[in-house]
């Protein structure tokens, strides 16, 4: 009788196929956890779901009396609350993706380091809430067209565009920030930080027509500042960002979700290791 071959066992060979296939197959975990998030956002909170409604109102608020009312920045002859509302409905957007995904990881250490299932789903689970929220947003935006009599026009057609630039930004950077907080909880810290200087950056409270000619190469270096007023032009029907913004803006979403995806991968051996 021929002795059987003896069994070896070796890791096997990753590939980015085989971890999106899994990461559908365990699909029924992303949807659990996403209800999970939303579910568990507003619990015990006297308002709920209002202050989805609120944050962003108010922001628009403090903005339209600090640069509309003392600064008296124009607003391309619009409503400045309006004006302001509809950039910050896209930066909580972008906002709240790369704030809970860079901190998905270290949230459910427990998991991570315990329980095998697919890593990516963790910061996939986290941008329903957030497009959940900018939805929300949006219904609050609309009342407020129509008190102050205001139309939208044809470019909201585009809106999943802006959506999308604005989503896909805010993953890449969130897998990055997910897998080194990992390692390095300075993260945490200087997150937020950055998240600010980067606000001011955009045209949030003001139009990128207000910076000066001389600096808008520079200026629209920044993937935020097409994104941001697309979505403005979408909802309020200013003027619409530049092509070359446009296709930047792009081009770096889609960069930031290759690199995010290659950090993650690299450094995802590690995770239960020292999370």
């Amino acid at each position: 009788m021929t002795a059987a071959a003896p069994l070896r066992l070796a890791p096997g060979q990753r590939n980015i196929g085989r971890e999106l296939a899994e990461t559908w197959q365990a699909r029924d975990l992303l949807y659990t956890f996403a209800d999970r998030d939303l579910r568990l956002r507003y619990r015990q909170t006297a308002l709920g779901v209002v202050w989805v409604v609120l944050q962003p109102l108010i922001a628009a608020g403090i903005f339209t009396f600090v640069f509309g009312t003392v600064a008296r920045m124009p607003s391309d002859g619009k409503p400045y609350i309006l004006f302001t509302f509809a950039a910050l409905t896209g930066w909580n957007l972008f906002s709240g993706i790369l704030t809970r995904a860079s901190g998905c990881l270290v949230g459910n250490a427990n998991l991570v380091s315990r329980v095998f299932f697919p890593r990516l789903i963790l910061p996939l689970s986290v941008m329903p809430a957030a497009i959940v929220d900018f939805i929300v947003a949006l219904g609050m935006y609309a009342v407020l067209l129509v008190v102050y009599g205001v139309a939208p026009t044809a470019a909201l057609a585009t809106l999943p565009l802006w959506m999308f630039l604005l989503c896909t930004g805010a993953f890449g950077a969130g897998l990055v920030a997910a897998s080194l907080m990992v390692r390095y909880r300075d993260v945490q810290y200087v997150l937020p930080v950055a998240a600010q200087l980067l606000l001011y950056a955009s045209p949030v409270a003001y139009a990128a027509s207000r910076v000066p000619e001389r600096w808008h190469t520079l200026y629209f270096l920044n993937p935020l500042a097409a994104a941001i007023e697309g979505l403005r032009w979408s909802l309020l029907g200013t003027e619409p960002p530049a092509a070359g913004a446009v296709a930047w803006s792009a081009s770096v979403g889609v960069v930031a979700i290759i690199t995010g995806v290659f950090v993650f991968r690299r450094m995802e051996r590690g995770f239960a290791d020292v999370i």
